[in-house]
């Protein structure tokens, strides 16, 4: 009888060792890690125990996932926050890129919008923009992240700078029309920051929340 057989057998008559008791404790198997022979009881137990070590950690890192996202969303409402206290809207630019800056911790950040009335002309970030920025942000269809783009360096005024490693590129959008009116661009020498496995979720997030309050600014 193959091995696969008594286990099918065992699997349908789980009964079998009801009437044949005395089996179990005469069975003895080897141990897991080499070494000395162990009852059939005590590697079970030993199972269970390597089953809920590895619940627990499966636990502490739903845990840990749980706080960082926690965490995110709470800076995401303190920097929501601020925008909405910013009741003069040239100030809406600066306020919004120091305090995601500070909040987020992005060492290099820039603003750019190039549909701004003229009221707004003399801001830093309505400054002229590459054609081939803008034609970037109408493609995206969600934030792009990995190495940045020569455009976006020139727009963050680091053009050529070999220690930026990468960035993400959020378009702004009035709507749910391909046609952007403005980018945020945030970059850090980490190569890891700013990585293509990233979830762009919160940088979404980031583009709605901006998109929405800069409306103030446009045509």
């Amino acid at each position: 009888m193959k091995a696969r057989e008594v286990a099918d057998y065992l699997e349908a008559h789980p009964e079998f060792f009801d009437e044949y008791v005395d089996l179990l404790g005469s069975l003895s198997l080897p141990h897991p890690h080499g070494g000395r022979a162990i009852s059939l009881t005590e590697r079970q137990m030993m199972t269970l125990r390597e089953k809920n070590k590895t619940l627990e950690l499966k636990l502490a890192e739903l845990v840990r996932r749980g706080q960082e996202h926690e965490a995110i969303l709470n800076r995401l409402e303190r920097w929501t926050r601020g925008l909405l206290l910013l009741r003069n809207a040239r100030l809406l630019p600066d306020g919004l890129t120091t305090s995601l800056a500070e909040i987020f911790s992005v060492p290099y950040i820039a603003l750019r919008v190039w549909e701004a009335t003229d009221d707004f002309a003399d801001l830093p970030c309505t400054a002229p923009v590459a054609v081939e920025l803008i034609s970037f942000a109408n493609q995206l269809e969600r934030p792009y992240v990995g190495a940045p783009t020569e455009a976006s360096m020139q727009a963050i005024g680091l053009a050529g700078a070999a220690d930026v490693q990468s960035a993400a590129l959020i378009a702004l959008r009035r709507g749910a029309g391909p046609e952007a009116f403005g980018m945020i661009i945030m970059a850090s020498e980490d190569p890891r920051r700013f990585h293509g496995g990233l979830g762009t979720t919160v940088l979404e997030s980031i583009g709605d929340t901006a998109s929405a309050a800069l409306t103030r600014l446009l045509v």
